[in-house]
């Protein structure tokens, strides 16, 4: 008997020994192969991400550039010969060059003109001679119209033999990286007249490559192969590595890759990915340290699990040679594997292990029904949001609400939909909309028996609840829906101080309805618009007035007209009441019950439309996403009438005022330019119209307005003036001084002398002699 018990444990032992030390092996190897190709992933996933981050720089530098260049101030400046006297177009100019600094990081840009040799930078206007022309000239012989190129610094004011040599990148590490175009870009034929460069930093550059695993090296391969940006030593330290990766890319084809190589005696894993976007390379180095370290915790954790199931299969042997094929041992053996820990040197007795195990079995069991249970709650609100959303079909309604304890048995639904009004005139924000739509829900969660609705949710900026009624009829279901609901508005208004409106759908009794339901409800909210907040609409009371609309588009639009009109002609008041009309026209009951929002943005695209004919960018007027986003929120008129008056009309007639100010300014300053420049000339107001491209009656009024007389009053007086000073002065004949003042007829220019100084030129003239001869 000792003998069989001996050969069924060495038996026993070979036959859980052997699989689980080959397991190990296995286990270890394939384990090992995935922690290096996760490692690697995750390398190139990082590098990647490096990529992307620094070609983002590179196009948005490329972005800022052609935006720049095709400004009305650079093609201007680059048709001019700029020199000191041009301080203000330098200023101009460089102000532009300042605010490309605000788009990407740039420390130095320089715009050159050929043509007229002169170079602006960011400091200062140079002569072209008195920088390093052999640089310009090296951009000059490349064939491409835009193009990177690298320096080792910035571009010297004076040419020095030695710096006017092209930089080398295999002997001199980059200190910068330029982007240059040739002015103007879309010319082919003929020879730039300019160039534009952007200059960044490499240290920049290198800073974006830093990678988080401090044991890994990231730099940057250009299309020779070169590590323009890295110190002289990392260049000649990864030499090697660069020139297998670039041998890689050139035989395979393939854009990135991974290979393991030695670097001054070390093993790394080199990682590469090549860009399409510029060509060049990128390359990380991690040293394979890491991967062994973690190889290595690989082959302890392998190593213990091993001896820890070889212990369990001697123990089990052990006891199995004792009670071979005996039911209770394997009862225990079951019990010992479901619970391990209670296997010791001081064997319990069978029964005691197994009953311990099915009592932790039971125990297990009861906690995983508490979380299931407080997962209950959650499951209930998703079962909701699916009916709303309609993907729970017809043949799923019984079994599901029975499933998630749902009211059964009803004899009609309906949806509630309820909305939060005038946030912003209460003691909340609006960033506080979401939080206080949760406690609405737990506030109708306390309001309503369990029996009468469904699990209340959020959903869409709007609390939804779906009810439940034993009335058959439609009439009286919707009656305790509408008692529901002001039960629901005055406890919102007692617990939040808050002030909703609260859309109540059609009767439907299948759930598979609810969908159809809850647009109801969100569509009776919409007469908020006419009825205004604080409300309690039945889908009932508008259906029968979707049939009957009437379209008054056209009233609408001759109402937009005269405010565009009123706008033009600045007169916020009156704007302001032809909006009051429009509103009046849009919320009235024959209105766009459900255009309301397409028509106001309408209205607010021509108001940003009046600014933009102006000579204003968009963003002048008009945040973008943030402002649609506002407007499609607006539910009272209040609203509407408050954002329409602060965030359009107010501030795109204020920049409209402060632009015609100025151009009366300039009107009326060229006006009397002209006046003292001809006035010995017959110039007339049309002519001067002409001259300035303006309407004769615009500048008279513009005129007028700013110097208080009219154009033949000012002229007239200033003719006169000089025909007086001429009288003092020389000894001129009067038809010779009326003709120097264009008048023809010596009559007319004798009654014109004596109407403004109440003499004749004559009389004057005598005055003046005789209080020379008293003198």
């Amino acid at each position: 008997m000792g003998t069989f018990k001996s050969k069924i444990l060495i038996y026993s032992l070979l036959l859980g020994s052997f699989p689980t030390i080959l397991i190990g092996f296995f286990s270890y190897f394939i384990a090992a192969k995935d922690v290096e190709e996760k490692v690697n992933e995750g390398n190139m996933h990082l590098l990647n991400q490096t990529r992307m981050r620094v070609e983002q720089v590179l196009d948005s530098m490329q972005r800022t550039a052609l935006q720049f260049e095709n400004s009305s101030l650079l093609k201007s400046v680059m048709d001019s010969k700029l020199s000191g006297q041009d301080f203000i177009k330098v200023r101009e100019l460089t102000k532009e060059m300042f605010n490309l600094q605000t788009q990407t990081i740039l420390n130095q840009v320089y715009v050159v003109n050929l043509k007229h040799e002169w170079v602006v930078d960011l400091n200062s206007l140079k002569p072209l001679e008195g920088m390093n022309r052999a640089e310009f000239d090296r951009y000059l012989d490349t064939h491409e119209s835009i193009f990177w190129a690298a320096g080792s610094g910035e571009i010297p004011q004076t040419a020095n033999p030695v710096e006017t040599d092209h930089w080398n990148s295999a002997e001199q590490t980059a200190t910068t990286l330029r982007l240059v175009h040739k002015l103007p870009l879309l010319s082919k034929s003929a020879a730039p007249s300019g160039i534009l460069i952007l200059q960044i930093t490499a240290k920049d550059i290198r800073s974006m490559l830093e990678p988080v695993n401090l044991r890994a090296s990231q730099y940057i391969l250009n299309e020779q192969g070169e590590a323009f940006l890295s110190p002289v030593q990392d260049r000649k330290a990864y030499r090697s590595i660069n020139g297998e990766v670039f041998a890689r890319i050139g035989q395979s084809g393939e854009p990135q890759g991974a290979f393991h190589a030695e670097s001054e005696g070390n093993k790394v894993s080199v990682l590469y990915a090549k860009s399409d976007y510029n060509g060049w390379t990128y390359v990380s180095v991690v040293s394979l340290d890491k991967v062994t370290d973690q190889m290595g915790n690989i082959a302890l954790i392998t190593a213990a699990a091993c001896f820890g199931i070889i212990v369990t299969v001697l123990i089990a042997s052990w006891f199995g040679s004792r009670r071979m094929y005996s039911p209770i041992r394997k009862l225990h053996e079951f019990a010992t594997n479901v619970q391990p820990q209670q296997t010791d040197d001081n064997r319990k007795d069978e029964f005691e292990s197994i009953r311990e195990s099915l009592t932790t079995l039971a125990v297990s069991r009861n906690e995983l029904d508490q979380q299931m249970n407080s997962q209950t709650v959650h499951l209930r609100e998703f079962y909701v949001l699916k009916l709303f959303t309609e993907q729970i079909s017809g043949a799923d309604d019984q079994y599901a609400s029975e499933r998630y304890g749902f009211p059964t048995g009803w004899g009609s639904l309906g949806v509630l939909q309820l909305e939060l009004d005038n946030l912003q005139q209460s003691r909340f924000q609006e960033q506080d909309r979401e939080l206080l739509l949760f406690a609405v829900s737990n506030i109708v969660s306390e309001t309503l028996p369990v029996e009468a609705r469904f699990s209340p949710i959020v959903l869409n900026h709007s609390q939804v609840t779906l009810l439940t009624s034993k009335e058959e009829s439609a009439e009286a279901g919707l009656a305790m829906f509408y008692e529901t609901a002001q039960q629901i508005k005055a406890n919102v208004h007692e617990y939040l101080g808050l002030e909703c409106s609260i859309g109540i759908s059609h009767p439907f009794k299948r759930l598979s309805d609810a969908k159809r339901a809850y647009k109801e409800s969100g569509a009776a909210l919409k007469l908020r618009f006419i009825l205004g907040s604080n409300i309690i609409v039945r889908y009932a009371d508008i259906e029968d007035q979707g049939n009957t609309e009437k379209t008054v588009y056209t009233k609408l639009r001759l109402i937009e007209d005269q405010m565009m009109l009123a706008m033009e002609e600045r007169q916020l008041e009156q704007v302001e009441q032809l909006f009051q009309l429009y509103l009046d026209k849009l919320l009235c009951k024959d209105g766009f019950h459900q255009e309301h929002h397409l028509l106001l943005l309408q209205l607010a695209s021509r108001t940003v439309g009046i600014a933009q004919e102006q000579g204003l960018s968009m963003q002048q007027v008009w945040n973008g996403e943030e402002e649609l986003k506002h407007l499609f929120r607006l539910q009272t008129r209040t609203e509407i009438a408050s954002w329409f008056h602060s965030r359009l009309f107010k501030p795109v007639i204020g920049i409209l005022e402060d632009m015609a100010d100025k151009q009366f300014v300039n009107i009326t300053r060229r006006i009397v330019d002209i006046v003292q420049e001809q006035y010995g000339q017959d110039i007339s107001l049309d002519y001067c119209a002409a001259v300035m491209n303006f309407n004769p009656a615009y500048i008279s009024r513009v005129f007028k307005k700013e110097m208080g007389v009219s154009f033949s009053e000012y002229i007239s007086e200033y003719r006169m003036n000089i025909a007086k000073n001429l009288l003092a002065t020389t000894e001129m004949k009067v038809s010779e001084i009326g003709r120097k003042v264009s008048y023809t007829n010596i009559s007319a220019f004798i009654r014109t002398f004596r109407r403004t100084f109440g003499l004749t030129p004559g009389q004057y003239r005598e005055q003046l002699n005789s209080e020379e001869g008293k003198e």
